[in-house]
């Protein structure tokens, strides 16, 4: 877990680079979800059901790590 602890949020959208639009969220990542053909998505615990519905390539049923801790 420590090498994710100073992971920034990029929820909810998980934009990347030019298209990082609405991940200005400074907290730490504290869960992964897993995406098709993209890295996991790095989100706080407010960002985590926001980013299970608007984030691209989210896989269905979903699946959620615990990357880090409160």
């Amino acid at each position: 877990m420590s090498v994710h602890r100073a992971a920034l949020c990029r929820g909810p959208y998980g934009g990347e680079g030019d298209q990082a639009d609405g991940t200005d969220c400074s907290d730490p990542a504290v869960f992964e979800v897993a995406r098709h053909d993209l890295p996991p998505l790095r989100v706080c615990p407010v960002h985590l059901g926001p980013s299970l519905l608007m984030a691209s390539r989210v896989l269905w049923p979903p699946e959620i790590r615990l990357i880090g801790r409160l």
